[in-house]
């Protein structure tokens, strides 16, 4: 590793499993202090004494994201066990698979309060002590999603969407105070959750098949890429990369 996040302290939100577990483990290992902030019953303690087992500082504060009270004290929990905060990888969200008019308002509120409203808080609690440090860097999980819709993923596509403006009004909010904000952009990823979209897709008759997977971006893209982007837009080398958006798809996009 290369220490691209040496000296920093780190925040992951859903930094448990999947791509936010990727990134917390490579943070990690190029030298952050990695603040876990998930779900009460995720791995999130098993993987903190994990990483701590190898000699790497890491801290878990369970919340759930989107409720206003549980950021709070999770992100003040972090700061004051690892210190001043650096870098915020809002990562935690999910999924609703769905005909539009099977979904129910319900599944909007609660897909809003993970996907999008977690940002939010997530953002307003972190940025504080940013701005007492002189600066720091965010990083949005988006999606293709955001602007390549698929059937029966009306609200996902909504909250992805939601997700890019976010990530671009932060960063002109806040350039000239120090802090840049950028989304990652995933395609179809090797995770549960990426497993588990294929699976409903298919179900609803959307051609997710390997071989159609193939054709849009060559194959499936790993936890392990995500974080990579992640770690780029969250290390000084991209101290000039503010508001974009950086699409990890292999030109799913692009075509």
């Amino acid at each position: 590793m290369t220490d691209r996040l040496a000296g920093k302290t780190a925040i992951i939100s859903g930094g448990a499993g999947g791509c936010g577990l990727a990134a917390t483990q490579r943070f990690a290992r190029e030298g952050a202090a990695v603040g876990i902030i998930d779900l009460p019953g995720s791995r999130g303690a098993e993987v903190a004494e994990e990483l701590s087992d190898e000699g790497f500082s890491a801290f878990f504060a369970p919340a759930d994201v989107s409720d206003e009270q549980q950021v709070q004290t999770a992100v003040s929990n972090v700061a004051e066990s690892l210190g001043s905060i650096d870098v915020l990888f809002n990562h935690a969200g999910t999924i609703v698979i769905s005909p539009f008019l099977e979904t129910s308002v319900n599944d909007w509120d609660r897909l809003m309060g993970i996907n999008v409203r977690s940002m939010f808080l997530m953002s307003r609690a972190v940025i504080p002590h940013m701005l007492d440090a002189g600066g720091g860097s965010i990083v949005c999980t988006s999606s293709i999603s955001a602007v390549a819709a698929t059937p029966n993923e009306v609200l996902y596509n909504t909250t992805k969407g939601a997700v890019h403006m976010f990530a671009r009004s932060l960063a002109v909010e806040f350039r000239d105070r120090g802090i840049r904000c950028n989304a990652v952009c995933p395609g179809f990823i090797e995770t549960p959750h990426g497993q588990r979209e294929v699976e409903e897709l298919t179900r609803f008759g959307v051609d997710v098949s390997d071989e159609a997977l193939a054709e849009q971006q060559g194959r499936m893209c790993t936890p392990e890429e995500v974080a990579n982007a992640a770690l780029f837009l969250a290390s000084d080398e991209a101290s000039f990369v503010n508001g974009t958006h950086l699409f990890v798809d292999n030109a799913y996009t692009a075509v």
